[in-house]
């Protein structure tokens, strides 16, 4: 293991559950299967949602089809096979969990194109993302744009948007329009929170607060999995305020996943992350726990103030890291995430009292927060 090891990869976050009921449903349960029930949840929906999934992208136009076949890592840069490695389908798992967990198998076997529409605007701000943060690897594999240029990545990107758009907009299913309009609503947050991202790294490291930078972490990465947990819902035929209730659950496990992920960009192990470690203290990132650290005051925040004052020139990153460290963002992220996940236990339980029924999206909101890469 790389000595960015995390803390989370140790000792896994575990939300404070607000029932004893969900209490006793805990993260080791399993399923009949006898694997853990998430990667067991995990592994059906790709199997479910891959074929769908690759039916939509060869429906795209030839020059835009090998930039996206080749980021889902179903293709080499030279169009010949690849074995694949499409992304764990956290989702659009959300999506077809939530939908039976609300309306039953039917719901669930109905909601596969609105499933697949969700993992494809998720890649598609995956494709944007990595162009932006200039991003050379991701999934162990060279980012779309590294190999076929800016432009490429961009139209790819566009192209998968428009594509999730066209499958809610030409699936019969009544609960789709309201869907294609969720999902645009989403996208318009995610712009917007990518934008506020990209304007804090213009701003003096003092000049960013914590709350600004959690309410755009919520739109950056909560809005899409609340979205995913929404549509789901209303797929099952839910009441508005349980279709509400799952935004929330989605929206709150989404920002305890972006805590981590903060944590591992730091701290994690790029041979298990397949990304490089310490990109983000390069290009002096306004992450959650940088943020934190530079606002907690003392010798270690001043000092990681002076270094991200100034262009990154080479220093050892481990250096940076351990300044994070001593001034408290490891320790307030995963802090922070264990709170998180427990308003979404909350909101979770207020649309689907029953732990049993629950049990699929607990499980898939915890390995969010447990995950290593």
């Amino acid at each position: 293991m790389g000595e960015f090891m995390t803390k989370t990869q140790q000792r896994p976050v575990k939300a404070r559950q607000s029932t004893e009921t969900f209490e006793r449903r805990g993260p080791t349960t399993t399923d009949r299967d006898g694997g853990p029930e998430a990667e067991v949840i995990l592994e059906r929906v790709r199997a479910c949602v891959d074929p769908e999934l690759r039916a939509a992208v060869e429906s795209l136009p030839p020059s835009i089809r090998r930039v996206a076949l080749h980021h889902f890592g179903w293709q080499h840069p030279d169009g010949s096979p690849a074995p694949g490695g499409a992304g764990k389908a956290i989702r659009p798992a959300l999506v077809l969990t939530a939908a039976s967990a609300l309306g039953g198998p039917g719901a669930r076997e109905a909601a596969v194109g609105a499933a697949v529409a969700v993992e494809l605007v998720h890649n598609f701000t995956l494709l944007h993302d990595d162009l932006m943060d200039r991003d050379t690897t991701r999934r162990h594999r060279p980012t779309a744009w590294s190999v076929f240029g800016d432009a490429d990545a961009i139209l790819a990107g566009d192209a998968l948007q428009a594509l999730a758009l066209r499958l809610l907009a030409e699936d019969p299913h009544p609960a789709s329009a309201a869907a294609a309009a969720r999902v645009a609503t989403c996208v318009i947050e995610l712009c917007a929170g990518q934008q506020t991202d990209t304007a804090m790294e213009r701003r003096h490291p003092g000049e960013v607060g914590l709350d600004e930078v959690l309410t755009m972490a919520e739109a950056k990465t909560g809005a899409l999995l609340g979205c995913a947990c929404a549509i789901g819902a209303l797929y099952a035929g839910a009441a508005d305020e349980d279709v509400a209730a799952m935004d929330a659950f989605g929206r709150e496990a989404g920002l305890a996943f972006q805590l981590i992920d903060d944590v591992i960009g730091i701290w994690g192990d790029p041979s298990r992350t397949g990304k490089p470690v310490g990109a983000d203290l390069a290009a002096r990132k306004k992450s959650l726990p940088v943020v934190a650290a530079l606002n907690s005051g003392g010798p270690a925040a001043a000092e990681l103030a002076e270094l991200y004052g100034t262009p990154y020139d080479g220093e050892d990153l481990q250096l940076t890291a351990l300044a994070v460290e001593r001034a408290g963002g490891r320790d307030w992220a995963q802090a922070q995430a264990a709170d998180r996940m427990a308003r979404a236990v909350q909101e979770l339980a207020r649309a689907v009292p029953d732990p049993e029924e629950a049990g699929g999206l607990l499980a898939l909101a915890e390995f969010v927060t447990r995950r290593s890469n």
